[in-house]
């Protein structure tokens, strides 16, 4: 994937508690293949009304070109499901802020350079209320684990290895891989000191 380090771009609140990994995308949809997309399924049920037709109350069907949502608590629980950061990544989303993630949610988000921003209630709120009724421009910068928005600015927590991985594009190989030359010194140093402990080669 390729890596970011800043980003700015038009933020939506997204005001809903515990949108779990079945509400980004049913699991009716997940035998599509990847490579058709999984933007059209994003929060499918949620953005229709009982005709199957898209709600002009749901926050993401009034506006387009959306790359950041503010979301409410415990953003991405329930199954283990990656297709769940397909969908928002498919559908153009770069970032989403919320107070708290599901666990393995972030963890998908992180290797597929989706940005899961862990923001205090209280910033939370300013930032939803700012962006409640139309988008708003606002900056990530990966750097400082900051956000801005007008006036508003926030701070966000991510650990050291996701920010790298999410920099650099970096999987979890390339997140060990930029150990090498400590890991070579080690193995020949250890070849040296312990050199029974290694197997043999075949004459």
């Amino acid at each position: 994937m390729t890596g970011w380090s800043t980003h700015k771009g038009s933020a939506l609140a997204l005001a809903v508690d515990n949108i779990d990994t079945d509400q980004l995308i049913p699991a009716r949809f997940m035998s599509v293949p990847r490579s058709e997309g999984y933007g059209r399924y994003l929060l499918h049920d949620m953005r229709r009304d009982d005709d199957e037709q898209l709600s002009a109350e749901f926050p993401l069907n009034r506006h387009e070109g959306v790359s950041i949502l503010i979301a409410g608590h415990n953003f991405g629980s329930g199954s283990s499901r990656e297709a769940a950061v397909y969908a928002l990544v498919d559908a153009g989303i770069r970032a989403v802020i919320a107070n708290s993630f599901g666990d393995i949610f972030a963890t998908n988000a992180i290797n597929n350079g989706l940005l899961p921003a862990r923001v205090n209630a209280e910033k939370v709120t300013q930032l939803q209320q700012a962006v409640s009724d139309v988008p708003g421009e606002l900056s990530i910068d990966l750097t400082e684990n900051r956000l801005t928005l007008g006036e508003i600015t926030a701070t966000f927590e991510l650990d050291e290895g996701w920010r790298l991985k999410l920099i650099n594009g970096w999987d979890d190989i390339d997140l060990t891989q930029q150990h090498n030359h400590a890991i070579s010194a080690h193995r020949d140093k250890r070849t040296k000191t312990t050199p029974w402990a290694w197997p043999t080669k075949p004459d």
